[in-house]
Parts: structure tokens; sequence; C-alpha cells
């Protein structure tokens, strides 16, 4: 059923691009407003500084965009996006040493945010009622009665029946807002002081032989003592389509190499030398980017005692995350896909359509939102509305690294503590949905007693200083040995 005549999208993103397969079916015409000049091909724009480093597309948002867009999937990998599993695929590097390669039922799509948002973009020009406008500077909105009823831009005046806010992180929708008469919504803040740093990289051909990996994963060092602050650093080389990586390194609260000479020096210095090896029999296709916008941040829109009626927000604009965490896009085009069912079910867009759909989004964004915090609260830099008592902190900083690779290490033995883990990455399931759950509480119980008694099924801690394992310890691969 159709809601309305006109829907208007603010912003051309992979948000923006997802809601316009929320829109389209209930609206007469779409109409995306976007700033940049948009490419047909996969390449960069200024709108977009963070597709410089890598993006995990989970796979909640694998399937949310195939819901919105029919043979998503199927495209992406067409256009040179790898599917893989990241547990056979990966060499993965936690707590002392290398983790040992193990079947999961966890795949990924890897590719890189160009050409995420180049095969949305193709999708979106699929659709007969949608019309997407470049080079558009929106201004303002209009209102009247509690309502927004339009946009403008570039001193035009466009009727809106809905609009979605999918401006990202430096929306000025809510400042509009409050200048029409609205209150400032309230805030959650956290801010981890998260920076990273990305150099694109061709891979050599042929590949050496020892390189049974396509995903190099360097997770920061559980050791107290000194040690180089490269040994702290989250790293990844990260494979995308054209035969390519991104190497990225990042870090909570220190400083982060700038220049392609502090680049290769700090690459060096991580934890194993296998990074830098692989960097060095690479050809590297960039310069150094740098990104420090990284806080996590929830506008509560949900919270206003009469939110406005013909806006919603998606991505970004109302949620965004430390993207460390690679919950961005999966989070907004859950959101997209939420919308979509909620138009779905309206008989008008009226308070009771925007007081149901605030409040299932809420519920979605929730299970990202507790599992950034539940890491980035336990640093002594962050900062924000968020930041917890200092004895709380501390309790944080002390567990939450160990009792992640004490999770990853049930997983390794435990299928179905493996299969829940994989939910709760993929944010198809809460935190506290795995913890309450009675057979992953077995499996992490069995999990403690058979490392007490170092009787663990599948080895992990491989010597960091070689190059990690390629043995298959799958529990059929190993019976067979």
């Amino acid at each position: 059923m159709k809601l309305g005549k006109t829907a208007v999208v603010l912003g051309g993103s992979a948000a923006g691009l997802c809601s316009v397969g929320a829109l389209a079916p209930h609206f007469d015409h779409v109409v995306v407003l976007e700033r940049d000049e948009l490419p047909a091909a996969a390449e960069h724009r200024r709108g977009v500084p963070q597709s410089k480093h890598p993006h995990f597309l989970l796979n909640s948002g694998r399937r949310a965009i195939g819901a919105l867009f029919p043979g998503f999937e199927d495209d992406l990998v067409a256009a040179g996006g790898l599917h893989l599993m990241p547990s056979m695929d990966a060499a993965y590097l936690d707590g002392q040493g290398w983790s040992a390669r193990k079947r999961s039922t966890m795949t990924m799509i890897y590719s890189s945010r160009i050409l995420i948002e180049r095969v949305l973009r193709d999708k979106v020009r699929e659709l007969a009622n949608v019309t997407v406008r470049e080079g558009v500077t929106v201004s303002g909105l209009s209102t009247r009665d509690g309502a927004v009823t339009g946009v403008h831009a570039d001193g035009e005046h466009i009727d809106a029946d809905l609009v979605v806010d999918a401006m990202g992180r430096g929306s000025a929708v809510s400042g509009w807002l409050v200048a029409a008469g609205w209150p400032e919504p309230e805030v959650r803040t956290l801010d981890a002081k998260v920076t990273y740093t990305s150099r694109w990289y061709e891979l050599p051909t042929p590949r050496p032989p020892s390189w049974w990996w396509q995903h190099l994963v360097i997770m920061p060092t559980p050791d107290k003592g000194d040690h180089p602050a490269e040994h702290e650093f989250l790293v990844n080389l990260f494979p995308i389509e054209g035969n390519r990586v991104i190497a990225c390194m990042g870090s909570w609260g220190l400083e982060m190499p700038r220049t392609t000479d502090t680049f290769v020096e700090s690459a060096a210095r991580v934890r194993t030398p296998l990074f830098a090896d692989a960097m060095a029999r690479c050809a590297p296709t960039s310069e150094v980017h740098l990104t420090r916008s990284t806080g996590n941040k929830w506008r509560r829109y949900d919270r206003l005692r009469r939110p406005p009626l013909g806006l919603v927000f998606v991505g970004d604009s109302i949620c965004a995350f430390n993207p460390f965490y690679a919950q961005g896009i999966s989070s907004a085009s859950g959101s997209a896909l939420l919308l979509r069912q909620h138009l779905a079910r309206a008989a008008r867009l009226d308070a009771d359509f925007t007081a149901r759909f605030l409040a299932a989004q809420r519920k979605l964004l929730r299970v990202p939102w507790s599992l950034a915090m539940a890491r980035d609260q336990g640093y002594e830099c962050a900062v924000g509305t968020e930041k917890p008592p200092e004895w709380r902190r501390r309790v944080l900083a002390a567990v939450s690294g160990p009792a992640f690779s004490f999770i990853v290490g049930a997983a390794r033995e435990d299928d179905v503590v493996d299969e829940h883990f994989a939910k709760v990455f993929n944010l198809d399931e809460s935190l506290g949905q795995m913890l309450r759950n009675p057979r992953v509480i077995a499996g992490f119980l069995r999990h403690y007693v058979r490392s007490a008694l170092g009787r663990q099924r599948v080895p992990f801690d491989f010597d960091p200083q070689a190059e990690p394992p390629a043995t298959d310890y799958s529990p059929a691969t190993a019976a067979a040995r």
C-alpha cells in the first residue's frame, strides 16, 4: 500500500541507499539528495572518508541488504567480493600466539566500502520510482503542526510525506529541529580515543606458498609488562576485490603513524614479523589514511516526549559506533529493513507509527551499543556520558580482554559456543542472550575444566614469531590424522 506521494532521503551513502530499498515500495516517488557527485565505479569520494579503511559486512547486514535488494550478495561477489570462512581463511593472533584453523558456522563477504556502495547504487538505479540528485546541499527542514513536511535544498523546497536522515555523524538535522521548536534530544556518548590508519596494497602474483591465509588479524597483546606501543595495536591485513589488501593499524588512545615512512616503521614493531613481511611483498597503491572521528554517539530521539512526525533516522545520524567493531553498515541496513517492515504494517504515518518504529529501533540498536560499551568503557582515555565510575572501569579493563579470549577459546573447542559467538559477533544475538543460554554456559564450564587439566582438543598459542600453522584442526579432520 502506498503511504504517500514523496519520500526524501538525506544522504546517498550506505545508510541512505539501504533506506531507498525500504521506501520504494511504499511511495510514488523517492528522492535521494546527496552532496557529492557519485562515481559510476567503485571510487573514493569526499563524503565517505572512512571508505579508505577496512569494512566488515556482518551476516546480519548481509541478510538485511539482501532482503532490501534481492541479489545484492551475488552481485557483490560477482564484482569481486570474497566469500570466506574467517576461521579457515584468516591467520588470527590472539592471546600469546596464533590460533588454530578450524571450520566454523560463520562466513563473511570481504570487499572495500567503495565496492559495497557501488553495488548498492547499481541496485538503486534499477528502481523506476527513485531519483538520485547529486551535488545538492540540504539546508533545512520545513515543519507544520509537529510534523516535518519537506526539506530545503539549494534554494528549492521539496515537499515530503516522509524524510529519512541518513547524513551520518555530522548530521545537522537535530539542530534544525531545535530551531523549529523541538527540544535537543538526549545524546549518549563514549569516545575511547580510537585512531586508525590504513594503506592500500596490491598482492603479489603468485602469492608466497606459505600464505594459506587471506586475512591477517593481530589482536592487542595481553602482556602487562614493558613492550612496544605497537603491541597494543589492533592490526589487519584485510583482503578486498582486485587482488588487493588494506593494511590497517588502530589503537585506543595512542598516537598512530601518519606518513608512509612511520607506517612502515610501526608495522615492523607489531607482535609478529608476518605483518611487515607481508607488506614488504606487496606493492603500495596509496598514501596513508588516518581517521580519529570514532566515538560512540546515540541521539535518543526515542526519548522526546513528542518526536517529530514524518521523520526517521537511519545509520550514524542516530547511532554511530566505534568503527573497530564493524557495526555501522550492518546496523544501518538493519534499521532500514526495520523501517520497511513498519511501513508495510502502517495505515498512515502518524504518531503511532513514529512511536512504534522508534521503540523497535531502540531495541535493535541496544545490541551493538552494548557490545561497544563492553569494551570501550574499560579504557582510561575514554570520555563521554557513558564513562563508568573508576572502580567499574578498572574491573572492565581487567576482565574484558581475558573474558574475550576465554570465549574465543571455548568457541574453538565447542561447536555450540562457536555458533552463538558467531551470532553475537554478527549482531544476530545479544551478548546477554548468549550468556543466559544454559548450553553455552555448559560449554564454558567444560572449557574451563579442560583448560585447567591441559586437555584442550584444539591447540593454540602457536609461536607468533613463526608462520601461522596451516593445519586444519576441525574435529573430522583431526580424527583422520
